[in-house]
This record gives structure tokens, C-alpha cells and sequence, in this order.
């Protein structure tokens, strides 16, 4: 079922009595990535049902934002190093 993208939620719940935290989504490409690293880390990561996975909880940060100083700066850094962002292909977005 396509959802929209207000639908693509995601919930992430832990407690401090326990070293795991629980991942619901219904975000495709988070998703795919926990799928992917469940393959790579099956001991650590691991597929509870279709939308839910257990991660330790160190994989869970919450970091300051960017400032735009910092933003310029990568972005310069990017020029000077020839990096190109990867093409998205238009037709692949989902609502």
C-alpha cells in the first residue's frame, strides 16, 4: 500500500533499563537501510516484523544542526574535490 508521505512515520522507542532500542517505520528508504544493515549486522540489528527492528542505542544520536558557516565550508570543500551529488531519478519520488 502506497502511503503519503505525512503516513511515512517513523517512532523510535527506548528505555534506560535496556541497551535496545525498538524502530518502527513506514519510511522506505529508512527501511532499507535498516534492512541492509541487519544483513551486515545480524547480531546487532535485527528484524522483528515488517516495519519494526531492534537497534543497540548507541545507533540512535541526536546531533546539533549545521550552521551555515559549516554548510559552506563542506560545500566549498565538495567543489574543490569534484564531488557530484548522486542523480535522483524524478519518477522514483513517492507521496
Amino acid at each position: 500500500m502506497k502511503r503519503s508521505l505525512i503516513e511515512q512515520e517513523t517512532i523510535i522507542l527506548y528505555n534506560q533499563a535496556e541497551l535496545v532500542a525498538e524502530v518502527y517505520s513506514h519510511d522506505p528508504k529508512l527501511l532499507k537501510k535498516l534492512a541492509q544493515l541487519a544483513q551486515k549486522y545480524p547480531e546487532q540489528i535485527i528484524r522483528k516484523e515488517e516495519h519494526s527492528y531492534t537497534v543497540p542505542k548507541g545507533c540512535v544520536l541526536i546531533r546539533e544542526p549545521y550552521s551555515e558557516a559549516r554548510r559552506n565550508a563542506a560545500r566549498e570543500r565538495a567543489k574543490i574535490g569534484g564531488y557530484q551529488p548522486p542523480r535522483r531519478n524524478k519518477d522514483s519520488k513517492t507521496e
